[in-house]
């Protein structure tokens, strides 16, 4: 099933910009703790992905009361990082690609050059490393989970999704849960014409793909109660917007950015996978690629420009503006405490992460950086 989404009035569309990068080097390793139930640290942890193309790590930081972070240790995946071509400050392109399930105590970490994923253990600020597996594809780039199931989106050889099952402390790969996206595998640049992300909705029924200039669309896959996803999409066509990365709402909207008109769209998704434009903003910057969303508040990622654009969510789901917030050059990925106190943006040019305290207003205020390392150029992030 196919929606053609009429676009708003008076949206040009601009070509996302950013400095080239290069491999970082291998990041040290830092042993596991023994494993024993997870317990969280005073004030909370960070984890950081390097997407280091030589060995593949997870940089663990303690959040202290105040909101800075301080380096616990740096656990390798077991695979490698991977650089798509024509990519910029975010290798991957993506986001996503690291997950945490706060409540089962576990890691998802995608290995992109490697074509694998790794499940951790976590131990407060500490990771214990349990799996690496295959994913079905080429090139993972975003990983996702909802309850004991757990799905992945390879972005080569026209695309994938790939889904597993929990047990434990186990995954199991489910050959009938995979589907191809039908993307032109030989489209160039790769970095724009490869898919963006994979979320599950809130409720676990669907899962959501986008797939930036490789198709210019919002695929939804509708799961039956056993959790097999439909033969086909219900496929959101978005001429020209390049749909990169979303998320959801306090209310369950889909907030989208995209990279075409550097914009944040808001839709709501129906129970059959179709999708209603609420409205959307421009940003005013370059390369509107990543959001975060935290209470009633989002905060858009535009590496282009190097600055995070903010926004209250209004009852009827439309944006207000709350202003645009400079990093370090290349913004990227971005996650939010769980208290909702800080903002962490990744900033791919010097592979730094820069923290804010996000005030009752909606603004941020700078508060440190920490360099992370072997990690220019990469992508993942997730925050306790």
């Amino acid at each position: 099933m196919t929606v053609r989404k009429a676009r708003l009035a008076g949206v040009g569309v601009a070509t996302a910009a950013a400095a080239a990068l290069f491999a970082a080097p291998a990041a040290t390793a830092s042993s596991p703790s023994a494993p024993h139930s997870p317990a969280h640290p005073q004030g909370g942890v960070v984890f950081v992905q390097s997407d280091n193309t030589t060995a593949n790590t997870v940089v663990a930081y303690h959040r202290a009361a105040d909101g800075t972070l301080h380096r616990r240790g740096v656990f390798p995946t077991g695979g490698r990082g991977g650089v798509l071509d024509g990519s910029v400050v975010d290798h991957l392109a993506s986001q996503g690609s690291l997950a945490y399930d706060r409540k089962a105590g576990l890691l998802y970490a995608v290995n992109a050059g490697s074509d694998t994923l790794t499940l951790f253990a976590v131990h407060g600020d500490r990771l214990e490393r349990l799996q690496v597996l295959p994913t079905g594809g080429d090139f993972p780039v975003s990983v996702t989970f909802h309850g004991n199931r757990v799905w992945v989106l390879n972005a080569l050889d026209g695309g994938s999704i790939q889904g597993f099952v929990r047990t434990g402390h186990r995954l199991t790969g489910v050959d009938s849960w995979h589907r191809g996206l039908g993307l032109d595998p030989n489209a160039t640049p790769q970095f724009t014409h490869t898919p963006g992300q994979i979320s599950f909705t809130p409720d676990g029924s669907k899962l959501v793909v986008t797939t930036k200039a490789g198709a210019n669309s919002i695929d939804v896959f509708r799961l039956n109660r056993r959790g097999t996803p439909a033969a086909r999409p219900v496929v959101t066509s978005t001429p020209g917007a390049v749909p990169f990365g979303f998320t959801f709402d306090s209310a369950g909207r889909l907030q989208v950015t995209e990279a075409g008109p550097n914009a944040v769209e808001t839709f709501v998704l129906h129970r059959d996978g179709t999708l209603t434009s609420v409205g959307q903003v421009l940003t005013g910057e370059a390369a509107t690629c990543w959001i975060v969303a935290t209470d009633h508040k989002l905060y858009a990622s535009n590496a282009g420009s190097g600055t995070l654009s903010g926004y209250r969510v209004r009852s009827n789901g439309t944006l207000a503006a709350l202003g645009n917030t400079a990093t370090d050059p290349g913004t990227v990925d971005a996650a939010v405490s769980s208290d909702g106190r800080n903002l962490y943006v990744q900033t791919g040019a010097q592979g730094h992460v820069n923290e804010f305290r996000v005030n009752r207003d909606g603004s941020l205020t700078r508060i440190g950086s920490v360099t992370v390392p072997g990690a220019v150029g990469g992508e993942g992030i997730v925050a306790d």
